[in-house]
């Protein structure tokens, strides 16, 4: 076997790397569509102090570059906190909070969507704040973030590759370890690129079809 030559033992170091990636997405994005959902709740009783903190957060998050996050996190926080931190907790992190950040906004435009006379209509017939929240601004905003939450998280996959700079053996690692060994970038990468798009491709796929659904049971069936 020549030292450039591709072997199958590649094809699992692909999939595992493909596993790793996939499993900190997963991983990342319940985590950020927990924590989203939560700051926008505050921001929607307007907890005092708090929501102003969750606002300025997200802004925060949301307009500086993920790769600077990453080195801030897993640089930066382990020197002056002095904690020890892997590259998989950093990576974590990270993109649970830039999730949670992008949750954020679209739940907040989500929320405001809904009409203000179906809530003040709610109130007249004597719903609380949170019956309002779960029964009538609930399904509606559901049905109306579903869409943008989808271009969310496939972007969100594509920005795992970044994790690999910390030291983290995801897909894109594994296929820059290839390159170097075999010296044939076109290959790897095309086959790297494949398997993303693939990744993606499926997300949006069972996005779309629970968008159809949400909206589907969301709409006014008449009379």
């Amino acid at each position: 076997m020549r030292y450039s030559s591709f072997t199958p033992y590649d094809i699992v170091l692909l999939l595992q790397g493909l596993g790793v990636s996939v499993g900190l997405f997963l991983a990342t994005s319940l985590i950020g569509l927990l924590l989203g959902t939560v700051w926008a709740v505050i921001r929607y009783y307007r907890v005092p102090g708090l929501w102003q903190l969750m606002s300025f957060l997200a802004e925060l998050l949301k307009n500086s570059p993920v790769l600077v996050q990453l080195f801030l996190v897993f640089f930066g926080f382990p020197a002056f906190f002095r904690v020890n931190m892997t590259p998989v907790e950093a990576a974590t992190l990270t993109l649970s909070l830039n999730t949670a950040a992008f949750v954020y906004v679209i739940a907040v435009s989500a929320v405001e969507s809904v009409g203000r006379d179906q809530i003040e209509a709610a109130r007249v017939f004597g719903l609380s704040r949170w019956q309002v929240l779960r029964h009538v601004i609930g399904p509606q905003a559901s049905a109306f973030a579903v869409g943008p939450l989808v271009a969310l998280l496939v972007n969100q996959l594509q920005v795992t590759s970044l994790i690999s700079v910390i030291g983290v053996v995801d897909l894109t690692k594994v296929g820059n370890i290839l390159n170097l060994r075999t010296l044939k970038p076109f290959i790897v990468w095309t086959v790297v690129g494949l398997l993303y798009y693939a990744a993606a491709k499926l997300i949006a796929m069972l996005g779309t079809r629970l968008e159809n659904r949400l909206r589907a049971h969301s709409a006014w069936k008449g009379l």
